[in-house]
């Protein structure tokens, strides 16, 4: 499902069309490594999606969730999305085993990057 965001797309559009989808995505920052000019350690995998470009020029970025160790790529299901209120760069949150974390521990999950900045949770509308 690899794309090219539309001229005007924001991040979170582009995100939210991945909710509830299979992906794969591929880690540049694994778990433990430190951030090249931020100086923090990750501590999820971190990656993005091959293939689908966000608007800000890079691919579309992920976090994986329910992986311990370092990884090259995995695959997963999104099962969320934060939503950057400050700066048009959301990211994938992408389940790849274990059970779907709950929004408050999405944030302790995140928190090592996110911060205080300000951001919110984006899950997939109920089914009508």
């Amino acid at each position: 499902m690899g794309r090219a965001t539309e001229p005007g797309e924001t991040s979170l559009h582009l995100a939210q069309a991945y909710l509830g989808v299979p992906v794969r995505v591929v880690v540049d920052r694994p778990l433990g490594s430190a951030h090249p000019r931020a100086g923090f350690r990750y501590e999820l995998n971190y990656g993005y999606l091959p293939g689908v470009t966000a608007p800000d020029g890079d691919n579309l970025d992920a976090y994986l969730v329910g992986v311990d160790t370092p990884v090259a790529e995995a695959e997963g299901v999104c099962v969320a999305v934060v939503h950057r209120l400050y700066e048009d760069d959301d990211k994938l949150v992408v389940l790849v085993a274990g059970d779907e974390p709950d929004d408050a521990r999405l944030r302790e999950l995140v928190h090592f990057q996110e911060g205080d900045r300000p951001y919110e949770i984006v899950r997939p509308s109920p089914s009508a």
